[in-house]
């Protein structure tokens, strides 16, 4: 495992926060430092650039964390309190500071681990009428949210084959043969390419019909808590043409995600509930398609999780392993399609 740098180092000691709390706990992602101080959490964004995104100058990070702020506040507005730098005063780093700024942070109110839905499915502590009361704030939320000509464009047949095809296959090629075997890699990308021929007619009429909506981009199971209502946080904010999106492409990434926990009940209650609250049946012409393309995103990330220097050898393996079942998971979807 590779050092990690100076900065997050120091924002490991309770004293650099305003109200110190006993412990700091890190957690890392393949894009972010999070510190857990307390009742508050702390995002920091890396300082990287993966084509997809681009957090690589203090400036762009500051952009989008006010931009992650505000979107998160659309589906969470209670968790997602402020962004606040992190400065140096006197040769020390302090949390939301009023020295040299070094970087920036998204604070939020800390939610309660036990009330996850990836908390609670292993504990079989999920219920049909839960995710149909995740289908129901969704409806909503999606009749509510922006569209539009620019949004909308992002659900063209054009779009929607370099979303789903060019990008999505061409960022994952240099994990062929180290993560992902390279006969389900060709595979995969091919089926994914024959449904995208075979039904232009079907992403046309997704696009007139305004199905094309500012979605969350990022719904599966860890990012959904049953707290004080429903709280659905951790939206994409780096790249908008990952949540300009068919809201079917929402919907089945919660699907697929509810799939690999071995859990296609609740899977097809929140389908169901989700189809008949909005009234669009035509969404299950897509569901396999995009589930396969949700499974190979989530294998996608896995990928980048495997490279990252900073994630130790041991966790790497998980890692692995997780990123293979995805896969498998993606190349069962293909049946249907």
């Amino acid at each position: 495992m590779s050092e990690l740098p100076e900065l997050i180092q120091a924002l490991l000691d309770p004293q650099s926060y305003p109200e110190p709390p006993k412990r700091v706990e890190l957690i890392q992602t393949q894009i972010s430092y999070v510190f857990i101080a307390g009742d508050l959490v702390y995002k920091v964004k890396k300082p990287v650039d993966m084509g997809f995104l681009d957090y690589s100058t203090l400036e762009k990070r500051l952009t989008l964390c006010i931009k992650e702020l505000e979107l998160n506040r659309r589906l969470c507005p209670d968790a997602y309190l402020e962004v606040v730098p992190v400065t140096s005063e006197g040769g020390k780093i302090v949390m939301d500071g009023r020295g040299d700024v070094k970087e920036y942070a998204v604070k939020m109110r800390r939610l309660p681990q036990e009330a996850m839905m990836d908390y609670l499915l292993p504990q079989n502590k999920v219920t049909p009428d839960m995710l149909i009361k995740v289908a129901k704030k969704l409806v909503v939320f999606h009749r509510s949210t922006a569209t539009g000509e620019i949004i909308s464009d992002f659900g063209t047949l054009e779009a929607v084959t370099r979303i789903t095809l060019e990008d999505n296959f061409g960022q994952t090629a240099k994990y062929v043969g180290t993560v992902i075997p390279p006969d389900k890699y060709n595979y995969l990308k091919e089926r994914t390419g024959n449904f995208l021929e075979k039904n232009a007619p079907l992403f046309q009429k997704r696009v007139a019909d305004g199905r094309i909506r500012d979605c969350h981009g990022d719904l599966h199971a860890a990012h959904i808590c049953f707290t004080d209502g429903i709280c659905i946080y951790d939206c994409i904010e780096f790249n908008d043409s990952l949540r300009y999106t068919d809201v079917a492409a929402e919907v089945a990434f919660l699907a697929m995600d509810l799939d690999h926990y071995g859990r296609s009940d609740l899977s097809y209650s929140f389908i169901d509930s989700y189809v008949r609250e909005s009234g669009d049946e035509e969404l299950k012409e897509l569901l396999s398609f995009y589930k396969c393309y949700r499974a190979y995103v989530r294998a996608k990330v896995g990928c980048f999780q495997y490279a990252d220097p900073y994630i130790k050898a041991e966790e790497k393996e998980k890692i692995l392993e997780n990123t293979l079942s995805y896969v498998k998971l993606a190349e069962s979807y293909t049946e249907n399609k």
